[in-house]
């Protein structure tokens, strides 16, 4: 039975009376809907909370409001425009910052920013390197942010409890797949001590924790129609981590010469090019931020995140894809591959992408 997303929306404040509302995008977790009004009022987004991902919406959402207020402060005090830089949470008419239905689905809704851009791939250096200053300039907004933040995904980014969830996927076998995966899974345990290492640095505190977006694909960044970074969006993941893994996650979708699920892999690898671009346009906000051992570690965070999606959508399709939609039977191991290609490119360019870093580092400080 289909949700009644009229009866849904008209539980939040809104401007306006709703004229239409429909589905809005093709999101891996939550269902997402645009929530038209009448007359000169604001449209919305109105979203689907994904429960099994997210298992405590109403914490999650009191995450997206301390950080996006204090990001208002920000850009007010900076004489922006607070409608535009930033998402503003709308709130249920009893105050609530998410509705829980009947079926025990929670929903919340956002202010939609009209008059702006979105891309699903950058296709330029430019556009990488503005992809990259988004980020850095929401990392940098927050770097004074200094109020608890719930772990809203257990053990996100954190390898060792990826490993956790990884050996007991192998030993459940739910989907009865491994044993036509033994390369693949190689592939992972090959490279289990290198990436624990890199954790040890994080978990000991030689890599500091800071407010990180944790989803840093192009999508979620707003362009304004003369190209210039408005806003970074989608921030139901914004917890305390590294912000290695913000940029590493970036550079694993802006640099990916193809797609994420790309089904022949001699178009995968990694673009140099677009590695320079969007490290600049990172470093031009963070460099004099970054401690050395984040400089160190940045380009390394590229091969930790990408790895880390390899081992994910490994374990999903070892689990019957229970975590990511999937458009058909073979997606999550399609995926797999394609990661994988990636990666070994990554390792491949390893020391250009470290010089790249050091030089750009440079730069800016």
């Amino acid at each position: 039975m289909k949700p009644d997303l009229q009866r849904i929306a008209s539980q939040f404040a809104l401007e306006g009376a709703i004229a239409s509302i429909d589905s809005l995008g093709d999101g891996f977790i939550n269902d997402t809907f645009i929530v038209r009004t009448a007359g000169d009022a604001p449209d919305y987004i109105l979203q689907r909370k994904n429960r099994s991902v997210f298992p405590d919406v109403p914490a999650m959402m009191e995450n997206i409001r301390k950080v996006t207020e204090h990001i208002r402060r920000r850009v007010v005090a900076a004489g922006g425009d607070p409608l535009r830089e930033v998402m503003t949470v709308v709130p249920t008419r009893d105050g609530a910052l998410c509705y829980e239905d009947e079926k025990g689905d929670f929903w919340a809704v956002t202010v939609y920013i009209a008059d702006t851009i979105a891309y699903n791939k950058a296709d330029t250096a430019e556009l990488a390197r503005k992809g990259g200053e988004g980020i850095g300039k929401f990392q940098a907004q927050l770097a004074d942010f200094n109020e608890p933040l719930a772990e809203t995904i257990k053990g996100f980014h954190n390898i060792r409890h990826r490993f956790a969830q990884w050996d007991e996927a192998l030993a459940r076998d739910a989907a009865g797949r491994k044993k036509d995966l033994a390369e693949e899974i190689g592939w992972i345990e090959s490279r289990r001590a290198e990436m624990l290492a890199f954790w040890s640095k994080v978990e000991d505190g030689t890599i500091p924790t800071h407010v990180t977006h944790n989803d840093t694909k192009i999508n979620n960044i707003l362009f304004d129609k003369q190209g210039r970074v408005l806003c970074a969006i989608d921030l139901d993941t914004v917890m305390n981590s590294t912000s290695l893994n913000d940029f590493g996650d970036a550079i694993r979708s802006y640099a990916n010469t193809g797609d994420e699920d790309d089904r022949d892999l001699s178009r995968v690898s990694l673009s140099l090019e677009m590695f320079a671009a969007y490290t600049d346009g990172y470093l031009s906000q963070r460099a004099a931020q970054l401690c050395p051992a984040e400089i160190d570690h940045l380009a390394f965070s590229a091969r930790y995140i990408t790895y880390e999606q390899v081992l994910r959508f490994l374990m999903d399709y070892l689990d019957g894809d229970t975590y990511y939609k999937i458009k058909y039977p073979e997606h999550n191991l399609v995926r797999t591959h394609a990661q994988y290609k990636l990666l070994c490119s990554m390792e491949e360019q390893y020391p250009e992408m470290c010089r790249i870093v050091r030089e750009t580092a440079d730069k800016y400080r």
